[in-house]
Protein backbone atom coordinates (compact mmCIF):
# COMPACT_ATOMS: atom_id res chain seq x y z
CA UNK A 1 0.00 0.00 0.00
CA UNK A 2 1.16 3.40 -0.84
CA UNK A 3 0.01 6.66 -0.28
CA UNK A 4 -3.41 7.26 0.91
CA UNK A 5 -4.08 3.65 0.83
CA UNK A 6 -2.00 3.50 4.04
CA UNK A 7 -4.32 5.00 5.90
CA UNK A 8 -7.67 3.94 7.29
CA UNK A 9 -10.34 5.21 5.41
CA UNK A 10 -13.75 7.08 6.71
CA UNK A 11 -16.06 4.09 6.99
CA UNK A 12 -12.87 1.55 8.75
CA UNK A 13 -12.27 5.03 10.91
CA UNK A 14 -15.78 4.77 12.32
CA UNK A 15 -15.07 0.76 12.71
CA UNK A 16 -12.67 1.18 15.01
CA UNK A 17 -14.74 2.44 17.57
CA UNK A 18 -13.17 6.22 18.35
CA UNK A 19 -15.68 8.08 20.66
CA UNK A 20 -15.47 10.63 18.06
CA UNK A 21 -13.24 11.44 14.86
CA UNK A 22 -13.60 14.67 12.70
CA UNK A 23 -12.83 15.53 8.95
CA UNK A 24 -9.53 14.46 7.16
CA UNK A 25 -8.31 12.21 9.88
CA UNK A 26 -5.57 10.20 8.62
CA UNK A 27 -4.56 7.22 10.88
CA UNK A 28 -1.98 4.68 9.24
CA UNK A 29 -3.07 0.85 9.75
CA UNK A 30 -0.22 -0.18 11.19
CA UNK A 31 -1.15 2.78 13.92
CA UNK A 32 -1.64 0.61 17.65
CA UNK A 33 -4.74 1.75 19.16
CA UNK A 34 -6.01 0.18 22.54
CA UNK A 35 -9.06 1.43 24.27
CA UNK A 36 -10.83 3.76 21.90
CA UNK A 37 -13.96 4.64 22.98
CA UNK A 38 -12.13 6.66 24.55
CA UNK A 39 -10.32 8.38 22.04
CA UNK A 40 -11.57 11.83 20.53
CA UNK A 41 -9.82 13.22 17.22
CA UNK A 42 -10.55 16.27 15.82
CA UNK A 43 -10.24 17.46 11.98
CA UNK A 44 -6.86 17.29 9.80
CA UNK A 45 -4.77 15.24 11.88
CA UNK A 46 -2.48 12.57 10.93
CA UNK A 47 -1.41 9.71 13.06
CA UNK A 48 1.80 8.01 11.33
CA UNK A 49 2.89 4.20 10.89
CA UNK A 50 4.15 2.30 14.50
CA UNK A 51 2.67 4.75 16.45
CA UNK A 52 0.64 3.49 19.89
CA UNK A 53 -2.40 5.44 21.48
CA UNK A 54 -3.74 3.90 24.64
CA UNK A 55 -6.12 5.36 27.41
CA UNK A 56 -7.75 8.74 27.21
CA UNK A 57 -6.63 10.92 24.40
CA UNK A 58 -8.15 14.10 23.11
CA UNK A 59 -6.83 15.61 20.27
CA UNK A 60 -8.01 19.03 18.67
CA UNK A 61 -6.94 20.26 14.99
CA UNK A 62 -4.00 20.15 12.89
CA UNK A 63 -2.31 17.41 14.99
CA UNK A 64 0.57 15.52 13.53
CA UNK A 65 1.74 12.40 15.60
CA UNK A 66 4.69 11.09 13.93
CA UNK A 67 6.01 7.53 13.48
CA UNK A 68 7.15 5.31 16.28
CA UNK A 69 5.44 8.22 19.18
CA UNK A 70 2.99 6.54 21.67
CA UNK A 71 1.05 8.10 24.00
CA UNK A 72 0.23 6.12 27.24
CA UNK A 73 -2.89 7.93 28.33
CA UNK A 74 -4.17 5.67 31.31
CA UNK A 75 -4.68 8.92 33.48
CA UNK A 76 -5.41 11.35 30.11
CA UNK A 77 -3.36 13.29 27.65
CA UNK A 78 -4.88 16.35 25.21
CA UNK A 79 -3.45 17.76 22.63
CA UNK A 80 -4.30 21.09 21.44
CA UNK A 81 -4.88 22.38 17.64
CA UNK A 82 -1.76 22.72 15.99
CA UNK A 83 0.64 20.57 18.64
CA UNK A 84 2.71 17.86 17.18
CA UNK A 85 4.99 15.26 18.09
CA UNK A 86 8.36 14.27 16.13
CA UNK A 87 9.06 10.92 15.70
CA UNK A 88 10.11 8.77 18.55
CA UNK A 89 8.14 10.87 21.00
CA UNK A 90 6.56 9.09 24.31
CA UNK A 91 4.59 10.73 26.71
CA UNK A 92 3.14 9.02 30.06
CA UNK A 93 0.40 10.51 32.30
CA UNK A 94 1.18 7.37 34.98
CA UNK A 95 4.27 5.79 36.21
CA UNK A 96 5.08 2.81 38.49
CA UNK A 97 6.72 2.83 41.49
CA UNK A 98 10.06 1.77 40.75
CA UNK A 99 11.97 2.04 44.64
CA UNK A 100 11.24 -1.84 45.58
CA UNK A 101 8.34 -1.47 47.86
CA UNK A 102 5.65 -2.41 44.90
CA UNK A 103 5.14 -4.79 42.06
CA UNK A 104 5.36 -3.29 38.71
CA UNK A 105 3.63 -3.97 35.88
CA UNK A 106 -0.40 -3.62 34.49
CA UNK A 107 -0.97 -8.00 35.10
CA UNK A 108 -0.89 -7.42 38.60
CA UNK A 109 -3.46 -6.67 41.25
CA UNK A 110 -4.23 -3.43 41.90
CA UNK A 111 -3.27 -3.36 45.78
CA UNK A 112 0.41 -4.38 44.87
CA UNK A 113 1.32 -1.57 42.23
CA UNK A 114 1.48 2.18 42.96
CA UNK A 115 1.04 4.18 39.97
CA UNK A 116 1.09 7.98 40.06
CA UNK A 117 0.88 10.31 37.45
CA UNK A 118 -1.53 12.75 36.01
CA UNK A 119 -3.47 14.06 32.86
CA UNK A 120 -0.43 16.11 29.98
CA UNK A 121 -1.89 18.93 28.99
CA UNK A 122 -0.13 19.90 25.42
CA UNK A 123 -1.61 22.87 24.40
CA UNK A 124 -1.85 24.51 20.85
CA UNK A 125 1.44 25.12 18.64
CA UNK A 126 3.45 22.74 20.92
CA UNK A 127 5.88 20.38 19.09
CA UNK A 128 8.07 18.03 21.27
CA UNK A 129 10.87 17.31 19.48
CA UNK A 130 12.34 13.73 18.03
CA UNK A 131 13.09 10.74 20.89
CA UNK A 132 12.02 12.98 23.68
CA UNK A 133 10.00 12.10 26.83
CA UNK A 134 7.35 13.77 28.47
CA UNK A 135 6.66 12.58 32.53
CA UNK A 136 3.21 12.04 34.15
CA UNK A 137 1.15 15.05 34.99
CA UNK A 138 2.93 18.03 33.27
CA UNK A 139 1.33 21.49 31.37
CA UNK A 140 3.15 22.30 28.17
CA UNK A 141 1.63 25.59 27.62
CA UNK A 142 0.56 27.41 24.29
CA UNK A 143 4.07 27.55 21.85
CA UNK A 144 6.41 25.63 23.57
CA UNK A 145 8.66 23.44 22.21
CA UNK A 146 11.20 21.08 22.72
CA UNK A 147 14.53 20.39 21.11
CA UNK A 148 15.55 16.17 20.02
CA UNK A 149 16.44 14.17 23.14
CA UNK A 150 14.60 16.29 25.12
CA UNK A 151 13.21 14.95 28.68
CA UNK A 152 10.55 16.70 29.77
CA UNK A 153 10.35 16.81 33.45
CA UNK A 154 8.78 19.77 34.86
CA UNK A 155 5.78 22.24 33.16
CA UNK A 156 7.23 24.07 30.30
CA UNK A 157 6.14 28.05 29.64
CA UNK A 158 4.75 29.46 26.86
CA UNK A 159 6.47 30.37 24.23
CA UNK A 160 9.81 29.07 24.67
CA UNK A 161 12.39 26.40 23.80
CA UNK A 162 13.80 23.98 26.02
CA UNK A 163 16.57 21.38 25.31
CA UNK A 164 18.26 18.71 27.51
CA UNK A 165 18.25 16.07 29.86
CA UNK A 166 16.38 17.52 31.95
CA UNK A 167 14.74 20.22 29.71
CA UNK A 168 15.57 23.45 30.56
CA UNK A 169 14.48 26.97 28.49
CA UNK A 170 17.17 27.83 25.93
CA UNK A 171 15.50 30.72 24.32
CA UNK A 172 12.32 32.48 23.28
CA UNK A 173 10.18 31.22 20.78
CA UNK A 174 8.52 33.49 17.91
CA UNK A 175 4.63 33.63 18.31
CA UNK A 176 4.28 34.08 14.94
CA UNK A 177 2.63 30.61 14.39
CA UNK A 178 -0.23 32.46 16.10
CA UNK A 179 -0.57 34.98 13.27
CA UNK A 180 -0.28 32.31 10.58
CA UNK A 181 -3.32 30.31 12.25
CA UNK A 182 -5.44 32.62 11.54
CA UNK A 183 -4.93 31.74 7.87
CA UNK A 184 -6.22 27.76 8.16
CA UNK A 185 -9.48 27.21 8.59
CA UNK A 186 -10.32 24.58 11.29
CA UNK A 187 -13.09 22.02 10.47
CA UNK A 188 -15.56 21.14 13.61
Amino acid sequence: MSGKNSFYDEDELAGLGLKSFGENVLISRKASIYSPERIEIGSHVRIDDFCILSGRIVLGNYIHISAYSALYAALGIEMGDYSGLSPRVTVFSASDDFNGEFMIGPMLPHELTNVSGGKVRIEKFVQVGAGSIVLPGLHLKEGSVTGSMSLVTRDMEEWMIYTGIPAKPYKPRSRNAKLLANNVRVSN
